[in-house]
């Protein structure tokens, strides 16, 4: 089998990947928070285990994907005092907190669609194991890193770190992190500034909470993870990964409770983090207004994007950048994207047809050793800015056999289909998009998919973005028209 070399997090370096069980490969990756829309960022960081399950698949591994929805426990502010931040969204929203658990996880399926991402194998809620995570905190107990006070139950790092390394993922040792945190004072719950909640007591305004051994409260954020991933992947398992900003705490927290509660070494081979993207330079964020939602990157309604985009060309875009490296964002970028993705569609269209000779006589085509370069770049931590660049090598030899300056038999014809159709859309997750363009450049696959969004935005009684994707389209002379069977599109 190929050789796939992974940047680990916890070595920080590019290590042999040797799965646990061969041929089976045990991958959790951390899902969304779901209390708000999908943005950009979200979006790359699913792409890149999206082409890392593709990848393993492509090579022939039996690959168990877990991706968890968080509907519980991510706190406002992101600290141990906050409020449930789906609980705050239901509130402000008046709906019961699954409503807008269902609502945005809705939402977010739709996007992985439309960038065409595959479904993980399993896709827990923490809600969904709520007992399973009171059992592993009654484990950490028992095992001495943990402590009740007054109804919630934290983490004893200090203790752990005697036992255990903590703070290899992130690189920060303990007394660094004790002079970024505040002191005591007095009337914190917490033993040490450094131990974090496993389970919080609930007061009476709390909308989301569960009985429990120590109160009725809600689990840590950090807990639902080691519960979920071991419970489908086992105590020790292959890669699990997540965006850069999860590194610490999230992750790190991880490692301790794992450890804490069954023991050995690190539960995790390999460690893999995405990095994120920026807009011109700068971090893209909502603070900093430069943070797109999918949406408004297809219609174009955003005052930095000169004009909409396809779900193609961004996820073409994405991969352009490694995953592990920041990727700028920008209307420039993005139609050189465009037009690198035409060429690559066009190439691949005349595949099926290309001239072939009987004789590999004079042939100057060497199929294996292009294919060859591919998986090297693949192997080499999942490289597809260097794929890529390969397959243009490949466009550059399939334009050459179309004008008679190389031959090739038909054998090497039905290699490089083969090679290049598995590279690009079952590896990259590349697919065509319609080109029956009416005036104006619009396409009936993208209307078909912006009546799709709102629809279901619809659905979901999400009117302001149903309002957006209806007032923009009419802005472009396009009317969507509601009806009994659903809704249709006209160009005025």
């Amino acid at each position: 089998m190929q050789s796939l070399y992974i940047q680990n997090s916890l070595s920080r370096k590019k290590e042999l990947f040797v799965p646990l069980n061969p041929p089976y490969v045990g991958m959790y990756v951390c899902g969304p928070t779901v209390y708000s829309n999908v943005h950009l960022g979200n979006v790359r960081t699913f792409l890149t285990f999206d082409i890392v399950y593709r990848y393993l698949t492509f090579l022939g591994y039996q690959v168990r994907y877990v991706r968890n929805i968080t509907d519980v426990g991510h706190l406002t502010g992101d600290s141990e005092d906050g409020e449930d931040k789906i609980g705050k969204k239901a509130r402000l929203e008046n709906l019961e907190p699954m409503e807008i658990v269902q609502k945005y996880t809705n939402d977010f399926h739709d996007v992985t669609r439309v960038f065409n991402m595959i479904s993980p194998s399993i896709e827990p809620s923490a809600t969904g194991h709520i007992v399973e995570q009171i059992e592993m905190i009654q484990k950490i107990l028992e095992r001495g890193y943990g402590y009740e006070s007054n109804g919630s139950v934290y983490f004893n790092v200090r203790k752990f770190s005697e036992d255990f390394p903590y703070g290899e993922l992130s690189g920060r040792r303990i007394d660094d992190q004790l002079s970024n945190t505040r002191s005591l004072d007095g009337q914190d719950e917490k033993n040490d500034p450094l131990d974090f909640a496993l389970w919080k007591k609930a007061d009476t305004s709390h909308l989301m909470k569960w009985p429990s051994p120590w109160s009725e409260g809600f689990p840590g954020w950090h807990l639902e993870c080691s519960v979920m991933s071991t419970k489908y992947l086992g105590t020790t398992f292959d890669i699990h990964g997540g965006g850069m900003d999860l590194k610490f705490p999230h992750h790190e927290c991880e490692i301790a409770q794992n450890v804490g509660a069954h023991g050995g070494g690190s539960p995790v081979n390999y460690w893999m983090h995405g990095n994120m993207l920026t807009v011109n330079g700068r971090k893209m964020a909502k603070s900093e207004g430069n943070g797109f939602t999918p949406e408004e990157l297809i219609t174009g309604n955003h005052p930095l994007l000169e004009r909409g985009y396809s779900a193609m060309t961004v996820r073409f875009f994405m991969l352009q950048g490694h995953y592990a490296s920041t990727l700028d964002f920008s209307n420039d970028a993005l139609q050189a994207a465009e037009k690198g993705l035409e060429r690559l569609v066009t190439a691949m269209s005349k595949l099926a047809d290309l001239p072939a000779t009987a004789s590999t006589e004079g042939s100057e085509a060497d199929i294996p050793s292009l294919l060859d370069r591919c998986a090297q770049a693949m192997g080499d931590d999942f490289n597809t800015p260097i794929l890529i660049s390969v397959l243009f090598d490949a466009v550059k030899l399939i334009n050459n056999v179309t004008s008679g300056k190389i031959a090739i038999t038909s054998v090497q014809r039905q290699e490089l289909k083969d090679g290049m159709e598995g590279y690009v859309f079952d590896v990259l997750g590349l697919k065509v998009e319609e080109k029956t363009r009416q005036d104006g450049g619009d396409t009936d696959a993208l209307m078909g998919l912006l009546v799709e969004l709102r629809g279901n935005a619809k659905t979901n009684k999400d009117w302001a973005t149903a309002d957006t994707i209806r007032d923009t389209l009419s802005q472009l002379g396009i009317t969507i028209m509601d009806g009994k069977d659903g809704s249709t599109w006209k160009k005025d």
